[in-house]
């Protein structure tokens, strides 16, 4: 299926876990007439696509293409089948190992496009993490899949919606774990990376705000010292750079500053503290970036939803949401 594309390469999407949502929401997007205009290149199964198609009635036509070339132009959805197909007795909504073994073997063929300059970037559909370690893949997520494979040190998770962008110090840590990666490298290289999603973003000089990692910012060491020792002195070295950055402020009122128009960047300290206040404005347009890889990459806001699977409940809003970002991200970055 395709459309007038702002770029000459296709938009790679991976099917995510097939026992989970990815395959509703991949089809439900391809078959809607007002998606955002791009060729598309499924990265999957064929199989679990037209089993998908056909239980929930969804009226989309499917061809099966070899490279990635192939995505342009011709009749139908372009699927790159990747592996031996996926037996029809598969379960829906369910973990399954051989799930979680198609979903990371689907992500490493997107790098693997990417990096040759065969794809302008990826989107992703949601894996599961426990059907991944069942399968014996130990990555906790797709960011640290991206990351690795790419070979880069620096790099972040970054939430985005309309009203706000958050970019995470540390990922998918403990939060004892996540205390202690407050450290002064760990800060000014989000700082950095938060300037460069901004950029992005077609930002010229992104505000950046830093949020702190105490209770009122630590209010000057009473409630804890490492806002004062540690992430203060990476601000300053930020701005000597000649990044538009402050704080650290507050991490109960800095994102509603931000959502007011104050900072266009909210550089947060863990995973719940950034989350949290974007997921709560709403999934349906948030997505997932990965900033410091060497191609863009975006994904859905939200997991596998195995309790609705199969039932033809699934939102592709989301999905839709990361295809756009994805393409406003390439061109900005050509």
């Amino acid at each position: 299926m395709s459309a007038a594309s702002p770029s000459t390469k296709p938009i790679a999407i991976t099917l995510g876990d097939p026992s989970g949502i990815g395959p509703e929401i991949v089809l439900k997007l391809a078959a809607d007439p007002g998606r955002p205009a791009a060729d598309l290149l499924v990265i999957g199964d064929e199989g679990v696509l037209r089993r998908t198609a056909t239980s929930l009635g969804l009226p989309v036509k499917l061809r099966q293409v070899t490279a990635a070339g192939d995505a342009a132009g011709g009749d139908g959805l372009a699927v790159l089948q990747i592996g031996g197909p996926l037996p029809a007795d598969l379960p829906i909504g369910r973990v399954d190992a051989r799930s979680g073994a198609a979903a990371y073997a689907y992500v490493q063929r997107a790098i693997d496009l990417a990096l040759a300059g065969e794809v302008g970037a990826i989107v992703t559909a949601p894996l599961n993490k426990e059907a991944m370690k069942l399968a014996g893949i130990g990555y906790p997520g797709h960011t640290e899949i991206l990351a690795d494979r790419c070979g880069v040190s620096d790099f972040a998770m970054m939430l985005a919606n309309d009203e706000l962008r958050v970019l995470l110090v540390s990922i998918h840590l403990s939060l004892r774990d996540a205390i202690a990666a407050v450290t002064p490298e760990n800060e000014l290289r989000a700082i950095r990376l938060a300037h460069i999603a901004g950029r992005s973003f077609g930002l010229a000089r992104p505000r950046i705000a830093v949020a702190g990692l105490n209770p009122h910012a630590g209010e000057n060491g009473l409630f804890g010292r490492e806002d004062q020792d540690i992430v203060a002195p990476a601000i300053a070295a930020a701005r000597g750079e000649g990044i538009d950055v402050s704080g650290p402020w507050p991490g109960d009122t800095v994102f509603m500053r931000a959502r007011q128009g104050e900072f266009d960047v909210v550089v947060a300290q863990y995973h719940d503290q950034g989350l949290i206040p974007v997921k709560y404005l709403g999934v349906d347009n948030g997505v997932n970036i990965t900033v410091g890889l060497p191609f863009v990459r975006t994904s859905v806001d939200h997991g596998t939803a195995f309790d609705i699977a199969g039932t033809g409940r699934a939102d592709p809003a989301s999905l839709a949401y990361a295809l756009k970002q994805a393409i406003a991200m390439t061109a900005g970055a050509r």
